[in-house]
């Protein structure tokens, strides 16, 4: 069975041991006493406006997933709507019901991680949307029923219900079994539809494949990135940014504005779920760039793209 690797040739480096290590705190990593369930940032989305006259937008629902309108279709990126994950709590509903989302045209999937591809979600969704996935899961989508299924490598372009989608590196690994490790690929999508243009990165760790997707997309609208799920350093740097490198990768993509995400839905790492658009908001105003160009939306939270600027 083949396995894939990142472009630098690194695979998965944690196995059984370091997690344990991470896991019974046998470590010099930071230590973090975090509860987790706290408040977050959350607005009320009944999903009327989504579903009303077409604007170009992205919503927040929570988590990697964002509702991507434009041109009037409507795009949702790595769809959890779950409860729980395993063991992990949801911190908090989703930021729109999936009874009231609107009509998906197009469902993407970056990696098959179950906090990424989560089984009841996609189920929930059904067969009438068009699945994008990384090369190596298709199988898994057509034996649940969800046939209408692209499977793309990296650079891989496609016109997809009118969205024109091009999968893209990141700097991960896969697996949703004991024995399937990195038998499946990951990445990131650059999504663009009528003269707008934005990159979902997927899970990732720092790479320098960041600057060569802003030279191949040319302008990127917005920039959805992680910056939660970091600590410890010592375990999750080859896997996630933290809030300071995804602050390097949108400087390096080139892009308009940054939306933040992965953060404040699912405690999946140590550190507390309040601190990432903390420490981002700090980092950012040392690197003096214009707050305007910045965005943590709260969960539920829709913000128009374009010109105009103000939230519906």
């Amino acid at each position: 069975m083949p396995r894939f690797t990142n472009q630098d040739g690194s695979r998965n480096p944690h196995g059984l041991g370091t997690v344990l290590r991470w896991k019974l705190g046998l470590h010099d990593g930071r230590k973090i006493d975090a509860p987790s369930r706290t408040p977050v940032p959350r607005v009320a989305n009944d999903g009327a406006a989504l579903r009303g006259a077409p604007h170009d937008a992205l919503t927040w629902i929570g988590h990697a997933t964002y509702l991507v309108q434009l041109g009037g279709k409507t795009l949702i990126t790595d769809p959890v709507f779950s409860k729980r994950l395993a063991i992990v709590p949801r911190n908090g509903p989703p930021g729109v019901a999936v009874e009231d989302l609107p009509k998906i045209d197009v469902v993407v999937v970056t990696h098959n991680h179950r906090d990424h591809m989560d089984a009841p979600s996609l189920l929930r969704l059904g067969p009438e949307p068009v699945y994008v996935v990384p090369a190596g899961c298709k199988a898994w989508f057509e034996r649940a029923g969800l046939r209408r299924v692209v499977e793309m490598q990296w650079w891989e372009s496609r016109d997809v219900e009118g969205f024109d989608i091009t999968f893209v590196p990141s700097q991960h690994w896969s697996r949703r079994g004991l024995l399937d490790e990195n038998t499946t690929l990951w990445g990131g999508y650059v999504i663009a539809r009528g003269g707008v243009q934005v990159y979902h990165s997927g899970d990732t760790a720092w790479f320098d494949g960041f600057a060569e997707i802003g030279r191949r997309a040319g302008k990127i609208d917005a920039a959805m990135l992680p910056i939660g799920a970091y600590e410890p350093r010592w375990f999750m740097r080859t896997q996630h940014i933290d809030p300071i490198e995804a602050v390097r990768a949108f400087v390096d993509l080139g892009a308009e504005r940054f939306f933040a995400m992965h953060w404040g839905t699912y405690k999946l790492t140590d550190e507390d779920l309040l601190e990432p658009p903390q420490v981002l908001r700090e980092h950012w105003d040392v690197q003096g760039l214009p707050e305007s160009r910045r965005e943590i939306p709260a969960i539920g939270e829709t913000v128009l793209l374009g010109r105009d600027r103000a939230r519906v």
